[in-house]
């Protein structure tokens, strides 16, 4: 990714949040690997003599993010597809300074046994490469598809994670793995992203959960561990992000128990929550100084059709580690692929995905 021009990213980027040139002027069992705008070198290393160089000054950053995406039917090939695997949507990801999505799939070829569910999703470990290829820098793979070839297909995607250093968060070989931050620093803005899920099949939750001697998912259904790992996120950290995977699938609205989720996250440091599972985009806003997104709907997903190809990228500018701005880049999933709108339909689109603050509680701008 470092081959991309940052000046004409920013620009890029600045254009789609209306935002002028002067504005914008580790993982669970991952190697971790720096997003563009990353500095050089990670934290906790010093120069080679010894001395520790002075820290950079803080710029504005942008953050975007995609919904859920996974290489499953008509896309399986994608996962081989070296840049642009997303289609036209991985301008906006690459334009941003930092790009995540959330990966909906185990990462396995042939190991593991199929969970007993309705459907399971695999991709093969190429989908790391598709995924950097395209713009996106960081992945959470904490959701109800993250284990879906069962312990077997769990170390497949550990060691997958592991040979491609790519950051992925939500999963490890025990609870602290799965719970543990990637850490990076851009334009030197320290973030801290987390990874958990809300959302898991009843008769799955005891294997698929990470516990001290267990490998698995972070779950968020255990709050305190959940709230422990966004305070321990927030040491050291400008920016806490949390990435959930939450909600009832098509409905539009928050539940109850991810509106109280977000009160205590909020209140434990994070920043910015985000996350998605409903299939179709729930609304976003402020909370007490921090910006939640109660779902981001499906982004890259084979099956997407009517209410659940509405689709987007989230975009976020970050001053002083705070959101200080929003903008949602809507956008129409076609033969699984997430397709920029433009004119009156984006305008149309735009309008709805408002409207979808109302039942949220949340507020349109930062107080």
């Amino acid at each position: 990714m470092g081959t991309r021009g940052k000046a004409v990213a920013a620009a890029t980027v600045a254009g789609m949040m209306l935002l002028t040139a002067a504005a914008c002027g580790g993982s669970g069992d991952s190697g971790g690997s720096n997003p563009k705008g990353a500095t050089s070198p990670p934290d906790g290393q010093g120069s080679p003599g010894g001395t520790r160089p002075a820290p950079p000054a803080k710029e504005p950053i942008i953050l975007a993010f995609g919904g859920d995406t996974h290489f499953e039917g008509q896309l399986r090939s994608r996962a081989g597809i070296p840049k642009n695997a997303l289609g036209p949507v991985s301008k906006q990801l690459r334009a941003a300074d930092l790009a995540m999505i959330n990966l909906e799939t185990a990462i396995t070829t042939g190991g593991g046994t199929p969970a007993p569910k309705s459907f399971t999703f695999r991709a093969s470990p190429s989908a790391f490469k598709a995924l950097q290829g395209s713009g996106v820098d960081v992945v959470s793979m904490a959701n109800n598809h993250g284990m879906d070839y069962m312990e077997g297909g769990l170390r497949e995607s550990l060691a997958a994670i592991k040979r491609s250093g790519f950051p992925v968060v939500g999963i490890g070989k025990n609870a602290d793995a799965a719970f543990r931050p990637y850490r990076v620093t851009v334009k030197g803005n320290k973030l801290a992203i987390v990874g958990a899920t809300q959302v898991l099949d009843d008769n799955l939750i005891q294997q698929w959960t990470a516990t001290d001697t267990q490998g698995g998912l972070a779950s968020a259904k255990n709050v305190p561990r959940m709230v422990q790992a966004v305070k321990e996120a927030r040491k050291g950290s400008d920016v806490v992000i949390v990435h959930l995977h939450w909600g009832a699938e098509l409905q539009p609205c928050p539940l109850p128990r991810q509106q109280e989720l977000a009160k205590q996250l909020v209140a434990a440091g994070a920043d910015i929550i985000v996350g998605g599972h409903a299939h179709i985009p729930l609304g976003g806003g402020y909370m007490d100084g921090s910006y939640v997104h109660y779902g981001m709907g499906n982004f890259v997903f084979y099956s997407a059709n009517g209410k659940t190809a509405e689709s987007g990228v989230l975009l976020l500018k970050v001053e002083n580690g705070k959101v200080t701005k929003d903008k949602w880049a809507p956008a129409r999933i076609s033969g699984g692929i997430p397709i920029p709108l433009k004119g009156a339909a984006a305008a149309s689109a735009l309008k709805r995905w408002n409207g979808l603050r109302e039942c949220t509680g949340l507020q349109a701008r930062p107080s």
